[in-house]
């Protein structure tokens, strides 16, 4: 599942791949309870994790030191926080979608280039530690 409220063109895909997971029944629960103000403060958090990684890729720190550690907790309990529980595995399937869906790597590509393999790979570290 996405990590912030999708637009309205990819509502379907999205009720259609996850609408019967507990996980996107909760993003919707609390959703409903959420200000523009709070899914404001959601994004800016989002877009903070996602700027300290490009940091770290610009200055060629490696996935697996402990900064780049801490950004992979940082990240899951971000989506935890606003959206649903995010497990370690969760989080490996979303990393895996940030290179192969289009949709996803171009917004970290807008980013840093090369930061959609850079975030998978700092996740995928993690989740073998």
């Amino acid at each position: 599942t996405c990590a912030l409220p999708i637009s309205d063109p990819f509502q379907s895909e999205v009720r259609e791949r996850w609408g019967e997971t507990r996980e996107f029944a909760e993003s919707q629960r609390r959703l409903k309870k959420y200000s523009q103000n709070d899914i404001n403060q959601a994004k800016q958090e989002l877009l903070n994790i996602t700027n300290d990684f490009a940091e770290l890729k610009r200055t060629g720190i490696s996935t697996d030191s402990p900064s780049a550690m801490n950004l992979v907790i940082q990240h899951r309990d971000h989506i935890s926080r606003w959206w649903y529980e995010c497990t370690p595995e969760i989080q490996s399937g979303l990393a895996d979608m940030y290179i192969s869906d289009s949709r996803f790597s171009e917004y970290y590509e807008k980013v840093e280039p090369g930061l959609a393999q850079y975030v998978h790979d700092a996740i995928k570290v993690w989740q073998r530690h």
